[in-house]
């Protein structure tokens, strides 16, 4: 079974992790393969962006990183804490070692920006939050090419430009670990496609 580290950082926004455990939920009840999402964080308590409180399952220095395939990184705001977390050195190290194996990442939003603080994304392309001239700034002067559309995909990494693409990171997510015919079916299953065979 394919695991993902979704990491979560302190003032990350709601919405843009639960798309994660719900798409990748579904695999365990409705798909055809599995999925195994474990949330990961620094702290033990991560405050989110809109005040939800939520308790990450492991801290990062419990897991063993060689036993997953992809991480996920929501993204959150500055108001709230999240670069804090997201420019933590052992976040950068997580990415960049699973950049070096070619493990999937993908991100939402403004998780987008660790991800180039790690140096992964030098020369290649990427986007980040399209309202925030200062973000995409940030993302340039780390050597990202900006490609303005809501999702880029640059080999093994995915970023997104807001959280309205969040759930479309969580199904390319889905895809890339398993199969299409697999997110078809959870897609089914969580009303986004209409079974016609009745």
């Amino acid at each position: 079974m394919k695991q993902v580290i979704l990491f979560l950082c302190q003032g990350v926004e709601e919405y843009e992790a639960s798309v994660f455990t719900d798409a990748l939920g579904w695999t365990t009840t409705y798909g055809l393969e599995p999925i195994k999402l474990v949330t990961v964080g620094l702290r033990s308590k991560v405050k989110c962006a809109w005040n939800f409180t939520i308790e990450p399952e492991c801290q990062l220095s419990e897991i063993d990183i060689n036993d997953f395939d992809a991480l996920a990184i929501p993204g959150g705001m500055s108001r709230a804490g999240f670069y804090e977390d997201a420019y933590d050195e052992r976040l950068l190290s997580l990415i960049r070692n699973f950049d070096s194996q070619g493990k999937l990442i993908a991100s939402v939003c403004v998780g987008a920006l660790p991800i180039a603080k790690s140096g992964v994304l030098n020369g290649r392309n990427g986007t980040t939050y399209h309202l925030s001239e200062k973000r995409q700034a940030q993302m340039k002067e780390m050597g990202v090419n900006i490609i303005q559309q809501p999702i880029v995909i640059d080999k093994n990494i995915i970023t997104s430009r807001s959280p309205s693409a969040a759930m479309d990171v969580a199904f390319a997510v889905v895809e890339k670990l398993t199969s299409a015919t697999n997110l078809n079916r959870i897609k089914e299953g969580m009303g986004f496609i209409e079974n016609d065979t009745k």
